[in-house]
């Protein structure tokens, strides 16, 4: 019986590490998934457990190697971001994973920032909020003058997603997706390293950088298939939209606990405005800047349907029957509850909590009314964070995946706050892994691209307005 040429990706999230197979036609044909508890770092703060990752990733590729009916034909990596993994000059790992919301020392944040500028200048010409632990070059700092004899040990320091392709070729790269991402690395009016990181010697422990739609040849590591270098998640799940709508420019708005909205069509330079409303820049997997604003949405919509289901005495997925209902919209708007606030001298709604959650409950007749004022609530938000990025770019259409894509309500409101936009549902199954796969899709599959990777929904304006 013939094998089934395939892929393999290792997609490495917080919570689930996943491997998949995908076929020539980008179709799932074999998946596996593991949680691992985590451990402690030597502050005692939660960590991942490295070694523990790094046996799962290579007893994993063991295990589908010796399935007869697959053929492995390459092999790429999606992880998340801002968290590196540190080799000695043997090239073993030295210290800890440290975790990305690991609390940032006071006194080492106000040193760098008193050596090197300000906050809002820094974020700027780098595009990274100040964010402490999840700026990852701010961590490479702190090792060099919180923990200098572990620093002293480190030959080279990878993100994570190029950790994990080390392990199987023992070569050390860097990558724009994940150099670019938030971590207070990258210039980006100079398109280089900032110059702290310079002055710092820290370029000096950080591997040469590598396309991200390259791969590492069978030549160069004896194994029997390219290897790709890795790609940090949110560039990842980017690349199926790149793929298939290359030619129409468009937003993504990709939904779960946070709401990012991604615009690859804006590269103007970030302004202190944007910054202040939580937006950045990254890079996408060929270099290009990508304009992104985060929402905190998802988050507030768990603990407001909770607050909702205690309220009216209903299970915490009630939410999920409640279908969308102009005439409610419509009222809500006419006569607005209010919890005594004004709301109406708010010329922005805040970013990170909804208004929502000061609402007096007992002003809605029922679940369905307050359910759909939560989200009003929350596509206002959503409007004023994607305009950030929107920003006069030729955008002529508006995706929308995970989470809120399902809820017919979200959609229905943002299509009727973007009346000039086509707003589409899109569905792509497991999208960070596909778009890891299709980074390197020259260099395995000699089949095109498949035209039906993204599955829409269009959503038409209302006349229904925010």
């Amino acid at each position: 019986m013939p094998q089934t040429p395939v892929i393999a990706i290792f997609d490495v999230g917080k919570t689930n590490k996943k491997l998949f197979l995908f076929n020539e036609q980008y179709e799932i044909v074999w998946e596996k998934t593991a949680q691992f508890p985590e451990t402690i770092d030597d502050d005692g703060d939660p960590c991942e457990d490295v070694n523990r990752l790094s046996d799962w990733v290579r007893s994993s590729l063991k295990d589908v190697l010796a399935l007869s009916e697959y053929s492995i034909k390459a092999v790429n990596f999606s992880a998340y971001g801002a968290s590196f993994v540190h080799l000695d000059a043997e090239g073993k790992p030295v210290g800890y994973l440290y975790n990305y919301l690991k609390p940032f020392p006071a006194a080492l944040r106000q040193q760098f920032y008193a050596t090197y500028g300000s906050e809002s200048d820094l974020s700027l010409q780098t595009a990274s909020p100040a964010l402490d632990s999840l700026n990852s070059g701010l961590m490479l700092y702190r090792l060099k003058y919180d923990k200098p004899a572990l620093f002293e040990r480190i030959d080279c320091s990878l993100h994570l997603p190029q950790y994990l392709s080390y392990l199987l070729t023992t070569k050390c790269f860097s990558d724009l997706t994940s150099i670019g991402c938030h971590t207070m690395l990258w210039d980006f009016q100079q398109h280089d390293y900032h110059q702290w990181v310079k002055n710092e010697e820290i370029d000096q422990i950080l591997a040469p950088i590598f396309p991200a739609d390259d791969v590492v040849s069978p030549t160069e590591t004896y194994l029997p298939y390219p290897v790709g270098i890795g790609l940090h998640d949110s560039s990842a799940a980017l690349i199926p939209y790149l793929a298939s709508f290359q030619d129409s420019p468009f937003i993504l708005i990709s939904t779960g606990t946070w709401s990012i909205s991604m615009n690859p069509f804006n590269a103007s330079p970030i302004t202190p405005e944007e910054l202040q409303y939580d937006c950045l820049c990254f890079l996408q997997f060929r270099g290009q800047p990508v304009k992104a604003s985060r929402l905190f949405a998802g988050y507030e919509h768990e603990q407001q349907t909770k607050r909702l289901a205690e309220h009216f005495a209903l299970s915490t997925d009630y939410y999920k029957t409640v279908a969308y209902d102009p005439t409610i919209i419509q009222s809500l708007r006419t006569n607005r509850p209010t919890s005594g606030t004004n709301f109406d001298q708010v010329k922005n709604p805040p970013m990170q909590e909804s208004l929502f959650r000061h609402r007096d409950l007992a002003h809605f007749q029922n679940y369905e009314e307050a359910y759909h004022q939560l989200m009003l609530d929350l596509v206002s938000q959503q409007l004023i964070s994607t305009d950030l990025v929107l920003e006069n770019s030729p955008v002529t259409r508006l995706f929308v995946d995970g989470g809120f894509s399902k809820n017919p309500i979200y959609m229905s409101l943002l299509a009727a706050a973007f009346p000039q936009t086509e707003v589409y549902a899109a569905s792509v199954a497991q999208a960070t892994a596909l778009g890891a796969a299709l980074a390197i899709h020259k260099h395995w599959n000699q089949q095109p691209l498949p035209r039906e990777i993204v599955e829409l929904k269009l959503y038409s304006v209302d006349s229904v307005t925010i």
